[in-house]
């Protein structure tokens, strides 16, 4: 789960995380009263939504009078901004940040995320902020530190001073970076972040830290006990498919292509959408129904799958280890007859009851193409695809 910038900002103020003073609005009316309570001389507006590159796509305004924030606020409020990281169709703005303006002296790149294969928290600090960071890597790899942070012994002294020397902070600056840097630790670990991003991280001209942006991301396992970040949500942020799966306890990414998939676990998902391109498909999604799916659970995610114009056909994966392959024919067969199924189904079962499945869905009289093994049902949907097309 995402959450704004501002929210990430109100986060790591509290963990005394130096950023500047800002409020949300919503409204031309609220962002007046909040550059009105600021004070200025000047402030900067900033759309709210979950993408970077907002500044390049005009979403991040320098202004000098309360005219230039009403008329900003006019301009940005339910405007589509297009971004590199929204895709073509864009992300619309429905809140503001109106946040003071800033002396920057200089512009740095710092951000926390979870390095899975080493099971650790890796730090990665540039000398490039304000830049993409992909572009550094590819341009100038050598500008960027990965430092990664042993979880039995946490963010060290010696760590701040590794990334300050990096950086180029000396001096007084220097000194700060230690809670500074402790802070933004602090503030990943304890809300269970899966990413932390300041970009970027600003030395002002009185030799100050400041998060002059945020970007923050959250395992979604464990919002359960993350309270406080979870009434953060923003679904107007996300896809109202996801959010639908995510009410079923289902595993769902929409992609772009035609071919929909319903599989049992993330890695017999992942093989799937391989296998497809493989076969010179184009999978529509990833959607893991988990280990316990039910009748009604296979049905809602039929629902999901069809929901999505883009999908012309769709692959059943299945392997019954603690799930039954007769309990999703069921479910496979009761969606198909609800929802008056037209579009091309192939299905593949293996494992427990996997006979009694096959007879469920033979006896339906529905027209289901069956499958016995992985690559004879990726080729099968592929081809039922292309020839109804």
């Amino acid at each position: 789960m995402n959450i704004h910038e501002h929210q990430a900002k109100a986060l790591l103020a509290g963990y005394g995380v130096t950023t500047l003073a800002g409020k949300p609005a919503f409204t031309a009316d609220e962002a007046v009263a909040a550059a009105e309570e600021l004070g200025g001389p000047v402030w900067v507006v900033k759309a709210q939504i979950h993408a970077g590159g907002r500044g390049k796509a005009g979403g991040v305004k320098v202004v000098k009078s309360i005219d230039e924030v009403r008329a900003t606020a006019e301009e940005l409020l339910g405007k589509t901004l297009v971004t590199p990281q929204t895709g073509a169709e864009g992300r619309l703005v429905r809140r503001l940040y109106i946040e003071d303006g800033c002396d920057i002296a200089r512009e740095l790149y710092l951000s926390l995320l979870v390095d899975r294969a080493a099971s650790q928290v890796t730090v990665i600090a540039s000398t490039e902020g304000g830049m993409d960071i992909e572009d550094v890597a590819a341009e100038t790899p050598e500008k960027i530190l990965t430092l990664p942070i042993d979880p039995a012994t946490g963010f060290q002294s010696h760590h701040a001073r590794r990334i300050a020397a990096v950086l180029g902070l000396s001096g007084d600056t220097a000194k700060k970076a230690q809670g500074f840097l402790n802070g933004l630790y602090s503030a990943f670990t304890c809300t269970d972040a899966s990413l932390l991003e300041i970009n970027p991280l600003v030395v002002t001209g009185d030799g100050d830290l400041v998060a002059l942006d945020a970007k923050m991301g959250f395992d979604d396992n464990a919002l359960y006990r993350q309270a406080d970040v979870m009434a953060m949500r923003d679904e107007h942020e996300e896809d109202p498919a996801e959010i639908e799966a995510s009410k079923y306890d289902l595993s769902y990414i929409k992609l772009d292509g035609t071919i929909g998939c319903m599989v049992n676990g993330a890695g017999l998902a992942m093989a799937t959408l391989d296998i497809i391109k493989l076969e010179g498909g184009e999978p529509a999604n990833f959607l893991d129904v988990g280990g316990g799916a039910t009748k009604e659970k296979v049905t809602q995610a039929f629902k999901i799958i069809l929901s999505d114009p883009g999908v012309e056909g769709i692959l059943v994966n299945i392997f019954g280890g603690i799930m039954r392959c007769d309990i999703i024919a069921e479910g496979v067969v009761a969606a198909a007859r609800e929802l008056g199924l037209d579009k091309p189904l192939v299905v593949r079962l293996a494992g427990t009851n996997v006979e009694e499945g096959k007879t469920i869905m033979n006896d339906s009289g529905l027209q289901i193409i069956p499958a016995d093994t992985l690559a004879e049902a990726a080729k099968k949907i592929v081809a039922a695809v292309k020839e109804a097309q």
